[in-house]
């Protein structure tokens, strides 16, 4: 049976000065897993589901998602059906007249909704990866409606009723370790949710939660229309100093929209590369200003009226729940616990960084002979980098071909957690477009089936921008063990005609960090599925640390070579990019810890603004942001903050998991083998497989001895550490 759970969200109860929970993954006994599995079974309705897309997967590798059979109408009547069936499966455990157990509420949660759980699973790929109009009419109709179906679970007495009294009995009812965790955080999400109002109170919170819910819908899809954009470029003197690789998919932009010349499409992994190289001032502010303002155009698109009743949501919802902001209800189950820990954090690492760029401006201006704008600042960086270390990024890009990246990180995982990917034939599995690939996932020491491993690269109309990572089927053995489905998501340009695609160093970083999600997720050995999300400032920690391999000497011998000559890097050109690893680290820093204080400002506010260009302006004054940069993501486009809950007061989670990151590559590089087998068994074992079975600061002691020491992340930045 596949595992999804609706309700309660993955995340920890931890700090980094929290105490040590006892137990593992796969610490209950099999016999135990079957009894409670049976019991569960036997108190919940025996439903058919009609729906095509309710079904169980069926076909090869234990079952795979029907993505050939997946239309937006097909999605809509199973999404229906799906809330109907899990509704008398929750009504059945709250309702049963036998005294809780462990069992028959918790473990019956667990399995409650897996239908509805498989046909959200498709439409979270279909909304982010296809995004066409269909599918997000679909989208706004059925949100507030699944958010009223969860808010109908989380607002049941008896139901609450009867997880509390397993988690308050935990002992007396001789749970494990990891049952007891799991009882515990199932009673407190419940609690922090809302399950404890009184019905005034759940009626209000419902009221909120719907309207947040087709807010956050709103603002998604106004983002997503405004990236579907793009700055024409008819003339070739427009493209000048972008290297050929470039060029060539702004060609191929162009000539998908059916336009002469070239064209620069308003996403990041275009627009970054053209603010980089192109020699052409005007046309890189024109670019800039297109890329900036999504979402900030005073048209139907505007995205500032959707933020401001998304903060006033918020704020009384937090108030609701007896928080003084919203900030502080969110980090409850994050590793910081507290926006002042954040802050800590962050200020500490804000202010060498703010005093870098003056350091990087001040050598950009003595090139350019002017002042330095928001769109000079790259392109003058890369004269700078020129200057200082002869470095050049048009010399750097020919050994980031997009297929030699990904077999590098493949090498990358089968060093270092024994894993293997073998690509599975077009066709014999179903995919949701045909430009993804599939791998089959083995293990390389006794051939075990892992999963799978679907690979999206490329960029499309209604596809959101950026890249990241998405499980369809997670890791859990309560009810019989299932493998895993997990997949990558980039909007890189194709190339045409069978042409190398060639990346940035930057590009193939962000590669190997969604594949470290990737990996996370493939390693994961829990037992209850609710148990295998980690705190969102945990989460990016083990994606982060895999950035550091790009440029390891195995991977750049054997997949980084020059797509002309064949040659691998040569070690004089790593040597200069290792000696230019902390350039233009001010600018790094600022443009994301920018975001991330305007994100835990704006949800710390007594009283929510409602001009919200304002408060944007208005914050990055407070913390004296340069001139010369803007936010990475600028409050109208930030989708991290308003397409739902999820890292709302919590972009800071990049920077405390680089922490961890940078203290665990040290621990590596010092053991004098960055593929130390030993380190890669615990890290595998200790911090990716556990998930949330335990406390994840003491997972961390216990894989390197000790808390993480923030002084590796001041050094990997090039800052001063005292």
């Amino acid at each position: 049976m596949q595992r999804r759970h609706f309700l309660i969200a993955g995340g920890s109860l931890f700090a980094l000065a929290g105490c040590a929970t006892a137990g593992a993954s796969g610490s209950v006994p099999a016999a135990a897993l079957e009894a409670d599995a049976a019991e569960a079974r036997a108190i919940l309705p025996v439903q058919t589901p009609r729906a095509e897309l309710l079904q169980e997967w069926t076909g090869p590798y234990e079952g795979v998602p029907p993505w050939d059979k997946v239309t937006a109408e097909k999605l809509k009547t199973a999404i229906l059906e799906g809330i109907e069936l899990q509704r008398a499966e929750y009504l059945a455990i709250a309702n049963n007249p036998a005294p809780p157990t462990f069992g028959n509420t918790l473990v019956a949660n667990q399995m409650a909704g897996e239908p509805l759980g498989r046909a959200l699973a498709l439409f979270g790929v279909m909304t982010s990866n296809i995004g066409s109009a269909d599918y997000q009419a679909v989208q706004r109709e059925v949100a507030p409606i699944l958010t009223q179906a969860s808010n109908e679970i989380t607002f049941d007495e008896k139901l609450f009723q009867r997880i509390k009294t397993v988690a308050d009995n935990a002992d007396a009812l001789g749970l494990t370790a990891e049952q007891k965790r799991l009882a515990e955080r199932s009673r407190d999400g419940f609690v922090r949710n809302g399950a404890a109002l009184d019905a005034a109170g759940k009626a209000e919170l419902g009221r909120i939660n719907t309207a947040l819910s087709q807010a956050f819908t709103s603002f998604g899809q106004k983002v997503v229309a405004d990236e579907n954009a793009w700055t024409h470029i008819p003339n070739e003197s427009g493209v000048a100093g972008l290297p050929a690789s470039d060029k060539a998919g702004a060609a191929a932009a162009a000539r998908a929209r059916n336009l002469e010349g070239w064209a620069i499409v308003n996403t990041r992994s275009s627009v970054d590369p053209f603010l980089t190289m192109a020699d052409d001032r005007a046309l890189r502010e024109q670019v800039w200003r297109k890329f900036v303002n999504r979402g900030d155009n005073g048209d139907a698109n505007d995205t500032n009226a959707t933020i401001a009743e998304i903060v006033r949501l918020r704020a009384q919802r937090a108030k609701l729940l007896g928080y003084a902001n919203h900030a502080e209800w969110r980090m409850q189950d994050t590793m910081a616990k507290t926006p002042a820990a954040a802050m800590d954090l962050m200020m500490r690492v804000w202010r060498p960084a703010v005093a870098r760029v003056a350091e990087e401006v001040s050598d950009m201006r003595a090139i350019a002979g002017h002042d330095i704008e928001p769109w000079d600042y790259l392109y003058y960086a890369e004269k700078v980098r020129k200057a200082k270390y002869d470095l050049d990024q048009n010399e750097i890009k020919p050994y980031f071909e997009l297929n030699a990246v990904k077999q590098g990180a493949f090498y990358m995982a089968g060093r270092l957690y024994d894993f293997e990917f073998t690509p599975v034939p077009a066709g014999s599995v179903p995919t949701f477009h045909p430009d993804v690939e599939v791998f089959e996932v083995k293990t390389k020491s006794d051939g075990r089936h892992v999963g799978l491993f679907y690979s999206d690269d490329f960029n499309r109309t209604g596809k959101r921008s950026g890249a990241w990572a998405t499980t369809y089927r997670s890791y859990s053995t309560y009810d019989g063990a299932r493998n895993v489905l997990s997949s990558n998501n980039n909007n890189f340009n194709k190339a045409e005609g069978g042409a190398p695609l060639l990346i940035s160093l930057d590009d193939a970083e962000t590669l190997f960090h969604e594949f470290g999600h990737a990996l996370h997720s493939l390693s994961s050995k829990v037992t209850y599925p609710a148990l295998a999300g980690t705190p969102r400032d945990y989460v990016e920690y083990p994606s982060q640390v895999h950035e550091h391999w790009v440029l390891s000497r195995p991977i750049l011998d054997a997949y980084m070579k020059h797509v002309e000559t064949g040659q691998p890097m040569p070690q004089s050109l790593v040597d200069k990019i290792e000696a230019a690893a902390t350039f233009n680290q001010g600018y790094a820093t600022v443009s994301y810890l920018s975001s991330a204080l305007v994100d835990m400002d704006l949800h710390t506010q007594a009283v929510p603004p409602t001009d919200i260009d304002a408060f944007e302006r208005e914050s990055l004054a407070r913390y004296g942001m340069p001139k010369e940069i803007v936010m990475r993501h600028r409050l109208p486009q930030f989708n991290h903050l308003f397409t739902s809950d999820a890292y709302s007061a919590g972009y800071y989670s990049y920077l405390w998991s680089e922490v961890m990151d940078a203290d665990t590559w040290a621990y590596f590089e010092e053991s004098g083998d960055v593929f130390n087998p030993e380190i890669g068994r615990r890290y595998k074992e200790i911090i990716l497989a556990e998930g949330n079975t335990t406390d994840r600061a003491e997972a961390y002691r216990r894989f390197r001895g000790r808390d993480p020491d923030v002084t590796a992340l001041l050094k990997v930045r090039g800052f001063p550490t005292s």
